[in-house]
């Protein structure tokens, strides 16, 4: 292998943990991203720019009722993917630990979640699960960005490598488990994460994860997206309906568009 040194850190700390946490790449693009949520936030709710960013994310719940959320989170996920920057600078911001962990030519998927969880908000839970048991590929990692500080039940969980085998083993024992029940089983076992604004998490979606009700006094924002090796497999999320290239190089390029020279 002849990956530079902090190739082989970062690859280490993913394979024996199934996540990493970085300083976000690119704090410009950081800045840019939350300073453009901040204000379609504010063009949503006809709001005027005289709180900060921080205030306004962290205290959105007293501005939005649980009933109004999900009409709300999809407004702002319609407006952040209708600017054609936002994707470059999600991809900026992380680049070098992308290209550390999947390669250089990858693929990206086309539109970024949004994740908002108000404080004791049931309707916006995401019960223990694992992608790739729904079918998707092995081979995508998982950018997850906080656009606030998030930390304890404001942030997310996942269950690490070594307690993920011996749940893998013990499958069969737990057929016809609920969503909760598995939950329960492994809720020793979870780890939570705690990442501040400027931070980015880059996690193996293979790794059973989830949220839970967030107890803490201040609202979840976070964004995920899936990054993967153009050339390595995909499962049910297909090239062109869910992930395009955004890094082909000139060698691939060639060698798609080569055709052999006619003999008949």
């Amino acid at each position: 292998m002849f990956l530079t040194e902090s190739d082989t850190k970062i690859s280490k700390e993913y394979l024996e943990n199934a996540y990493t946490i970085q300083e976000v790449a690119d704090k410009k693009s950081l800045d840019w991203i939350r300073d453009c949520i901040a204000d379609i936030v504010r063009k949503i709710l006809g709001i005027k720019k005289n709180e900060k960013n921080d205030e306004l994310l962290n205290l959105i719940h007293n501005k939005v009722s649980i009933d109004e959320l999900n009409n709300f989170r999809l407004k702002v996920i319609q407006e952040m993917n209708s600017n054609r920057d936002f994707r470059f600078h999600y991809f900026n911001l992380a680049r070098p630990y992308i290209e550390a962990l999947v390669g250089n030519e990858l693929s990206m998927q086309l539109r970024i979640n949004l994740s908002i969880q108000f404080p004791d908000d049931v309707s916006s839970l995401l019960p223990v699960h694992s992608d790739t048991w729904s079918g998707d590929s092995p081979y995508e990692i998982v950018v997850w960005l906080p656009i606030v500080d998030c930390y304890r039940t404001k942030s997310m969980y996942l269950l690490p490598p070594k307690a993920s085998k011996k749940l893998v083993n013990e499958f069969k024992e737990k057929a016809g488990f609920t969503s909760e029940d598995l939950y329960q089983s492994i809720s020793d076992d979870v780890k939570w994460l705690e990442i501040k604004y400027g931070q980015v998490l880059l996690f193996d979606q293979g790794y059973p994860h989830g949220n839970r009700i967030n107890k803490e006094s201040e609202t979840r924002w976070s964004m995920n997206c899936r990054f993967k090796g153009v050339f390595t497999p995909y499962g049910d999320k297909k090239l062109g309906e869910f992930f395009e290239p955004i890094t082909l190089r000139a060698a691939s390029r060639v060698g798609m568009d080569y055709k052999f020279p006619s003999v008949k």
